[in-house]
């Protein structure tokens, strides 16, 4: 299994610890990349990669690895720590450059067999939604299922955690490796995915971004075929 996990941080604290747990019990070829040190641009809002190519953003050459080692895994990892109630800044602006991604505009068909995880920590709240800014994201590019753990670690360091808590954290991790594990091969678009993917498809039908009009058309998808079918 190949898995990549994507840090809003540089720093390895219970965040990157709790996520390296999961990837290491999952098994097979773990892929990591850090938070602005791997990648640190601002989306510049330049709408090239809605209206041309994803290939015209100025941060395309930059990007690539990350975008790359994505599509090759079975499982996207993304990790941050709570920042006043929401995702690093870092983790924001690097999804940001996937807004043309998203179903309404031009999905990758790889993502529709994936499973994501959504992993959050802070010293006490606001793990629900620093998740939801992360699984937001995997939602709309249609990975079909997606885990969010987040935990109130009530540390600043992951050596400050208390046993107690660690094996609560063990336990979780387990817990989720396992479902992954299971169900690996066999992942497949729910009823909330193939719903907006139909919404989706009937504003392309319409015609409304012809580049977006255009990837619909050549993938089959305002015809009979459909991403999660291969």
């Amino acid at each position: 299994m190949k898995i990549t996990v994507i840090y809003g941080q540089n720093h390895k604290g219970s965040t990157y610890h709790i996520a390296r747990m999961l990837a290491e019990k999952i098994g097979g070829e773990i892929t990591e990349f850090f938070l602005p040190k791997d990648f640190g641009e601002f989306c510049l809002g330049c709408t090239q990669c809605f209206t041309l190519s994803e290939t015209k953003c100025p941060h395309y050459d930059k990007l690539t690895p990350i975008t790359k080692a994505m599509d090759v895994s079975d499982v996207i990892i993304l990790a941050s720590p709570v920042y006043v109630y929401h995702a690093t800044g870092s983790m924001k602006a690097f999804l940001d450059h996937y807004g043309y991604r998203w179903m309404v505009h031009s999905p990758e068909p790889s993502m529709f067999f994936k499973q994501g995880v959504c992993i959050s920590t802070a010293a006490g709240a606001g793990m629900k939604s620093t998740n939801k800014d992360m699984a937001d994201s995997l939602f709309f590019w249609g990975v079909p299922k997606i885990y969010k753990y987040g935990n109130a670690v009530a540390a600043t360091d992951w050596k400050s955690i208390s046993e107690k808590k660690k094996k609560e954290i063990e336990k979780a991790t387990d817990k989720i490796a396992k479902s992954i594990i299971k169900k690996h091969g066999k992942v497949r678009a729910g009823l909330k995915t193939k719903g907006f993917f139909y919404i989706m498809r009937m504003l392309q039908k319409k015609g409304w971004n012809e580049k977006d009009v255009s990837y619909w058309k050549e993938k089959g998808w305002t015809g009979k075929k459909r991403p999660w079918k291969k």
